[in-house]
């Protein structure tokens, strides 16, 4: 089994969340709950994986609280046809760094 708070390896976690504009940011995201304990860390961590089956990279970037958000890009959100308020399922496969 591999560790998902090891840099280049293959992880197998999904979760569904809704797109919400950041507090900080403004930029449209989702969070992942818990993802400081799963990845092992308050720092920014890249992935891999899909959001409602489109292939997706991204560095997940920490909010506080052990939470971490993942940006939306304007045009990977118009590719999903999805916006503010819409839920995605998000399955990350590879933790990259």
């Amino acid at each position: 089994m591999t560790n998902p708070s090891q840099a280049n390896h293959t992880i197998d976690v999904t979760f569904v969340a809704t797109v919400i504009a950041d507090s900080n940011s403004g930029w449209l995201c989702v969070q992942m709950p818990d993802s400081a304990e799963f990845f092992g860390t308050k720092k920014a961590v890249k992935i891999g994986g899909t959001v409602d089956g489109y292939d997706y990279d991204a560095t997940m970037l920490p909010v506080g609280g052990g939470t971490h958000m993942m940006p939306l890009r304007a045009p990977f959100r118009k590719v999903l046809q999805k916006g503010l308020g819409e839920q995605v399922s998000v399955h990350l496969t590879r933790r990259i760094t």
